[in-house]
């Protein structure tokens, strides 16, 4: 997976849910860790957490793994502002790098083999943008050429990347079946632990 990194946005304050939803856990694990865990087993390049609110017990909580991370001074103004401080950072690191994965990190089932996936059909198709699909919309994770770098450097503070992937004519869609499960309210967290404790 050479020339392929992570980004992984972890720095809101969760306001829906009340508390870190970063720091909740899932058999045993934060969100957090489990999705470090989940990128790192793709063997890309790099993986990169974009923190901000309540940094210290995020860094807290990766302090054993192998990862790379970033804070946005700036995570209030919204992710697409988390977005370029992660895609800075990365390109700093490694400046050659011919792709970048965005992705969430309160997706609970998020797959190493589904990124993998995206990663090898962006390598074989050849395509600026490999995105995945759910519930027919486009969205997280998503891979990005470096082509699409200075367009991502446009996006507004308060912007996610769902316009550059819209407006691209070049993109792969990958479905992801279980990706319109993210875990934004209490409500949503507590029905998940419900119905993945008995599948």
């Amino acid at each position: 997976m050479k020339g392929i990194c992570i980004i992984i946005l972890a720095a809101g304050e969760s306001s829906r849910m009340g508390q870190s939803k970063q720091l909740l856990k899932v058999d045993e694990e934060t969100l957090l860790h489990r999705a470090v865990k989940t990128a790192l087993d793709t063997k890309v390049d790099t993986v990169l957490v974009v923190l901000g609110s309540d940094h210290e017990k995020h860094r807290l909580a990766l302090q054993d793994q192998s990862v790379e991370y970033v804070i946005n001074p700036h995570w209030q103004k919204g992710i697409g502002s988390s977005i370029k401080t992660g895609l800075d950072r990365l390109l700093q690191l490694k400046p050659l790098m011919e792709g970048a994965i965005i992705m969430v990190c309160d997706q609970p089932l998020l797959t190493t083999s589904h990124l993998t996936q995206l990663i090898s059909i962006f390598q074989k198709e050849k395509k600026d943008v490999v995105t995945s699909t759910y519930d027919g919309v486009e969205g997280t994770p998503t891979l990005f050429s470096r082509t699409l770098f200075d367009n991502i450097h446009t996006l507004a503070d308060n912007e996610g990347a769902k316009k550059i992937i819209s407006q691209s004519k070049s993109k792969f869609f990958v479905e992801f079946k279980d990706g319109s499960i993210d875990l934004d309210t209490p409500e949503e967290y507590t029905n998940f632990l419900h119905h993945y404790k008995k599948s």
